[in-house]
């Protein structure tokens, strides 16, 4: 299934009643986050049907303050192996832990933690120890409460973090829950062509941690986004638009169709890329297309283009609107977003 796929599917069922989840719109956000980790890091063997909540988806301005560029690695940053008690990320962020649990391969699927409120911004973090990318990833909650941000996506040996928004009235202390138990079926076709096969659920091991932050004293400016490039797919990059997310927040292209797809894509750089989410309006309608911004660091472009239709001789509008996930106080992230006409 590729982003499209999902956003097809999402599309088609715009207009349904939604179900009883109030998690259900932060699961598609981590679903499709995954997909782009699974881009970056390579496809494997393509998953071809997954229905598991729990199991990895193969997703007049004011004058701005003065700002410092950094452009090293972190200071004490987490290897692959651990989660340190503190570390500094390459934005000047400090983070300290204020809790360290373990999930492993065989007994309980879930592990709790309590932690003060000390009113910092918060994080968790993960790190898979032992597994295959196909293990369960674990699942947040908070006081027993609704999923947060998903998951971690595919057992992966590097550290991943997830912001952790607090319930309102959440004070003194929380209790946060890692719980890695999945449901539902998954089927592969290892060439594409054969019968899907069940795959049986795998367990993996994982480290995992909570987190408080104290945002750097003055913003802190990610590096330029690279070029974006000039074909894609059979599309030819037609415009462009960059800017640095929280002072500029959208982007718009006024564009005259010809009959043939539009395609948008965009990429990120900064600490929090990741988590910066981008939606559209397309002729002044909201369109349930959305994504979070991709992270092209090295190797093939990572993409997830979004594909719009334009009737010959209209002209309209698309608006391109940006918002983060979780806090990020003084933690910019610059953005580059690219229309594509076939």
């Amino acid at each position: 299934m590729t982003v499209q796929d999902l956003r097809d599917v999402l599309h088609a069922h715009a207009e349904s009643p939604a179900p009883a989840n109030p998690a259900r719109h932060e699961q598609i956000q981590q679903r499709i986050r995954v997909v782009r980790r699974r881009r970056r890091l390579g496809a494997g063997t393509a998953v071809m049907a997954i229905a598991a909540l729990g199991f990895p988806l193969l997703s007049g301005t004011a004058q701005p303050p003065s700002e410092i560029t950094v452009a090293t690695q972190p200071s004490g940053a987490p290897g692959t192996t651990e989660l340190p008690e503190k570390f500094t990320s390459p934005d000047g962020t400090e983070y300290r832990r204020l809790a360290l649990t373990h999930i492993e391969k065989s007994g309980s699927h879930t592990a709790k933690v309590t932690i003060p409120v000390t009113g910092k911004p918060l994080d968790v973090a993960g790190i898979c120890t032992s597994g295959s990318r196909m293990g369960g990833s674990p699942h947040v909650k908070i006081d027993g409460g609704i999923a947060v941000g998903g998951g971690f996506g595919p057992c992966g040996k590097e550290m991943s973090l997830l912001p952790l928004t607090l319930p309102p009235g959440a004070h003194d202390r929380i209790t946060i829950t890692f719980d890695t138990k999945t449901s539902g079926t998954a089927c592969v076709r290892a060439d594409g062509k054969g019968p899907c096969e069940p795959v049986k659920p795998e367990r993996a091991a994982w480290t995992l941690a909570v987190y408080e932050w104290t945002p750097p004293e003055r913003p802190v400016e990610p590096e330029a986004p690279r070029d974006l490039p000039r074909r894609l797919d059979g599309y030819t990059l037609a415009d462009s638009a960059t800017g640095t997310w929280p002072r500029d927040r959208s982007a718009t292209f006024r564009v005259l169709g010809d009959g043939h797809p539009l395609g948008i894509d965009h990429i990120c750089t900064g600490d929090l890329a990741d988590r910066l989410w981008i939606g559209y309006r397309v002729g002044g309608k909201d369109s349930p297309s959305s994504g979070a911004c991709g992270v092209w660091k090295k190797g093939s472009f990572p993409m997830a283009m979004t594909k719009f239709t334009v009737p010959k001789g209209k002209r309209v509008t698309i608006t391109v609107t940006l918002r983060m996930s979780g806090e990020a106080t003084n933690r910019p992230v610059r953005w580059s977003v690219g229309l594509f006409r076939r």
